[in-house]
């Protein structure tokens, strides 16, 4: 049986420590198929963009991408307590409701799940970046603004600093920075999208 010379099992448990706090801080993303990178190359998302801007790597911070293609407010209400216990995040992007909304759910639902998620980070320490999201107005005029105005309700009720009206603004209405379905950015809107989002996360990132 081979011991560690005590000077190197210092060093070691130095270097560990430093590690550690090199990433002490970590974001949470939860989010659906638009932060996801749907049918694109994980790279291609805007969360791997943020992860490779200068303001980010000069950060001490790491991203826990919790994401889910077609994920709704009921499951992120169900996944978000374990995530916040094993990661224990500093900020969380809550970028959700979209799929509740092109489903037709019941907007009081959508809200209360959203509002039970924020209230569950706030109780982990964790700042909230809001994403609000617009849908298409084929599902009526009446639903979709009550749709798009409960994001705003959310921030306003729990006094948040750092909230997102619309993370496509600017891409959703042009073809050319959107796939086929006309719902997910492609590649070069993903990195508006980033654009969109940089102006609210570089405050967070610099507390």
């Amino acid at each position: 049986m081979h011991f560690l010379n005590p000077i190197k099992l210092l060093c070691i448990s130095a270097l560990l420590l430093f590690t550690s706090s090199i990433y002490a801080n970590s974001i949470l993303v939860m989010g659906d198929s638009l932060s996801a990178a749907y049918n694109l190359k994980i790279n291609q998302g805007w969360v791997s963009l943020l992860e490779n801007t200068p303001e980010f790597q000069e950060s001490n911070y790491s991203i826990v991408n919790a994401s889910v293609s077609g994920e709704t407010t009921q499951g992120g209400v169900s996944r978000l307590d374990a995530l916040l216990k094993t990661h224990s995040p500093s900020i969380v992007i809550l970028e959700l409701g979209a799929n509740d909304g092109l489903r037709g759910y019941p907007l009081n639902k959508t809200q209360d799940n959203l509002a039970s998620m924020i209230q569950q980070s706030l109780d982990h320490n964790a700042d909230i970046l809001l994403v609000g999201n617009r849908i298409p107005p084929n599902y009526g005029k009446r639903y979709t603004e009550q749709f798009f105005t409960l994001f705003q309700s959310l921030a306003n009720q729990f006094e948040l600093n750092s909230y997102i009206p619309f993370m496509l603004d600017n891409v959703a209405l042009n073809n050319n920075l959107m796939l086929e379905d006309g719902l997910h950015p492609n590649p070069e809107g993903q990195k508006i999208v980033l654009q969109n989002i940089m102006p609210f996360l570089l405050p967070m990132l610099s507390k």
